[in-house]
């Protein structure tokens, strides 16, 4: 029983850790320099895929935009550096958290805008609606005399015999057990 455990957890294990499709080929001997361009690989998008991370993809161009990372970091390039060249070569599209620049401005603006914007309209919106709701419940003097008139003049309803008010309609049943 225990060995059965052990696989399903070994299997369950592997099923759930994230796919990487970086070859065994494209590892560089040095860890820390492979820690580096792994990093720097799951800042980069693949151009193909587009919402994937060139670590994470199995596309042609992704294979290259990796080598092309261990490359550069095997010159000795810095983390910046590489992502500079890489920049410079296929655009700010590359990066798949973009940079604050006055091109991305909108890009990174824009969300917080509408989020106020749209707060401020749902305040705005409530606000009228209830200055709304107060100005339809209040009652003029008109509708409050003549709701006290009302309610000064009401008697209590007298029963009829028979256990019905005066000016009632007789209920369905009490009419068809009438016929019967």
């Amino acid at each position: 029983m225990k060995r059965v455990i052990a696989v399903v957890s070994f299997l369950a294990l592997i099923a759930l850790s994230p796919a990487r499709a970086v070859l065994p080929d494209e590892v560089m001997a040095d860890p820390a320099k492979e820690a580096r361009a792994r990093v720097l690989s799951r800042e980069l998008r693949c151009m193909v895929c587009q919402n994937q991370s060139i670590d994470d993809s199995e596309a042609p161009l992704a294979r290259d935009l990796r080598l092309l990372v261990r490359e550069r970091i095997a010159t000795g390039d810095s983390d910046a550096q590489v992502l500079d060249f890489l920049v410079a070569r296929y655009g700010q599209f590359v990066l798949l958290k973009p940079r604050f620049e006055r091109q991305t401005l909108l890009l990174w603006l824009l969300p917080p805008l509408v989020l106020i914007g749209g707060g401020l309209a749902l305040w705005v919106y409530a606000g009228r609606r209830n200055k709304d709701d107060e100005a339809t419940r209040a009652l003029t003097t008109e509708e409050e005399t003549r709701l006290a008139a009302l309610l000064s003049s009401e008697t209590p309803a007298q029963e009829a015999p028979g256990g019905a008010a005066p000016n009632s309609a007789p209920f369905p049943s009490q009419v068809r057990n009438a016929n019967l």
